[in-house]
């Protein structure tokens, strides 16, 4: 059994619904490309300027269409990540501006050796199921940039990936890189490697890039996922189940926009919202508040029969210390419990500005845990005790038996080193380090023990002949060195 959090009833739920069904009859939702105004216009709703009222109908008709779960593939065309039911899985936060120099901790602009640097790191840890596009690389044009991460995901790992383009014309040439790996693009969308992320803007707005991207996505059926970002107090209503309105009001009408270009199109209900913290002016992500966020949009979501995502596991605090254990650990538990498919958001700080491999290291031991949580309590032998007892004469010497051989690394969760289980002399002897040092070690061994997972050289060839194009077009006369 696995154990389920949840914060709504089913009478809240339905009312989270009814509200936001009414939001888009009234005031409505701003839609500002006009391909998705006529796809909504055709399919019945009422349409003023950029305005566009959208019934209830419509968007019944849409849901009914959405495919309750489907599954990512890796570079091998194994089925690796499943979207759907109470399954959960990891992958680092996305799209981070700077990285955490773990020798000066200082905040420093990502750049392609780091964003490397992370992509090794994570595709050498089992508790990420998938990689994400982690850091924006400064030193690449910003017309290039989301898919030259994309470029360099595809090099160093083999795991699906978590991503998003910043253009519609980047948008193509990215599912044009993930074509080649896949053996085209008919292939691609029977066995995709990827997922996209799309946002509307809060609140109720759809631009005219992200509705055109959900149009795309759909039609190429590459998964697209929903990234509805209500920010409580400021770009949505205050109350936590305000907002949770408002996110399932923007998401609905993406839903629509998405379908009506292609039923049955795989989409994800995600998101990442956060409160408003009045004092500083910022959106704290590992506040408690933007946790509860997460489960009650989530929770509505597996009311429809849709999979989902959030962002949780990230931390605001600025260095790998107390607080980003603190904030980490327990978003990366409630998450894990919500039974949430995909959690986005593990090695980052700062607010999702600043991304850390040492702290990817940490948060994987956090995962473990989360994981094992999830399995729960089994029945490994006939009785539930009694079976140790036979021969028993009072003594504690249960490590003798053969049982406890067998059964502990079933019953237990075994972290690496970077979790601190010795004797206080033990911590000691090897050097009392506290967990960031320790972390800064593994992270050392992994990048020592990474080897770059084989691409044929006709694949890479081609990869690299796009990009270098691109690169050039963009105004690069050569793409960076990635030593």
């Amino acid at each position: 059994m696995q154990p389920i959090l949840s914060l709504l009833s089913l009478d809240l739920i339905a009312r989270i619904l009814d509200e936001a069904f009414q939001l888009l009859k009234q005031p409505g939702v701003k839609v500002q490309n006009a391909e998705a105004r006529d796809l909504l216009a055709a399919a019945g709703a009422s349409v003023e300027g950029e305005i566009v009222h959208i019934p209830e109908k419509v968007v019944r008709r849409a849901l009914e269409t959405v495919p309750t779960e489907f599954y990512l593939y890796d570079r091998t065309g194994k089925p690796t990540v499943r979207y759907g039911g109470d399954t959960v899985h990891f992958n680092p936060g996305s799209s981070g501006i700077h990285i955490l120099d773990p020798e000066t901790l200082e905040h420093k602009p990502a750049q392609t050796a780091d964003l490397i640097r992370l992509v090794k790191v994570a595709e050498m840890l089992p508790a990420y199921d998938a990689q994400s596009t982690a850091v924006v690389c400064n030193e690449v044009p910003k017309a290039i940039s989301d898919l030259y991460r994309l470029y360099l995901v595809l090099l160093y790992s083999r795991k699906p990936i978590v991503t998003g383009a910043f253009s519609i014309e980047t948008l193509q040439h990215m599912m044009d890189m993930l074509a080649i790996f896949a053996g085209g693009h008919t292939a691609l969308a029977e066995k995709p490697q990827a997922v996209f992320d799309v946002c509307p803007s809060p609140p109720l707005i759809w631009s005219d890039f992200a509705a055109q991207n959900l149009i795309l996505l759909a039609r190429a059926r590459v998964p697209a996922e929903l990234i509805s970002m209500p920010l409580a107090g400021a770009a949505a209503p205050v109350t936590l189940l305000g907002s949770v309105v408002q996110h399932a009001a923007e998401s609905l009408s993406g839903i629509t926009i998405h379908q009506l270009a292609n039923p049955g199109a795989p989409i994800v209900w995600g998101g990442a919202p956060a409160i408003f913290d009045m004092r500083h002016g910022t959106t704290p992500m590992g506040a408690i508040e933007t946790a509860m966020l997460d489960i009650a949009y989530a929770q509505v979501g597996k009311s429809l029969n849709l999979p989902t995502h959030t962002y949780l596991g990230a931390s605001d605090s600025k260095i790998v210390d107390a607080q980003a254990g603190l904030e980490s650990g327990m978003t990366t538990i409630l998450g894990a419990l919500a039974g949430i498919n995909m959690i986005s958001g593990p090695g980052m700080l700062d607010f999702l500005a600043c991304q850390s491999a040492e702290k990817l290291v940490l948060d994987a031991e956090a995962i473990g845990m989360a994981k094992r949580l999830l399995a729960g309590i089994e029945v490994h032998t006939q009785t539930l005790a009694t079976v140790f007892y036979e021969n028993f004469n009072f003594k504690g010497d249960f490590l003798r038996q053969r049982w406890t051989r067998e059964l502990f690394p079933l019953e237990q969760y075994l972290p690496s080193l970077v979790i601190d289980r010795d004797s206080v002399r033990g911590w000691q002897e090897a050097g009392g380090l506290d967990a960031f040092a320790r972390a800064r070690l593994r992270t050392r061994e992994l990048l020592a023990a990474y080897k770059r997972p084989p691409i044929s050289q006709e694949q890479e060839r081609e990869l690299h002949t796009m990009v270098i194009a691109l690169a050039k077009k963009a105004g690069m006369d050569s793409l960076p060195a990635m030593a």
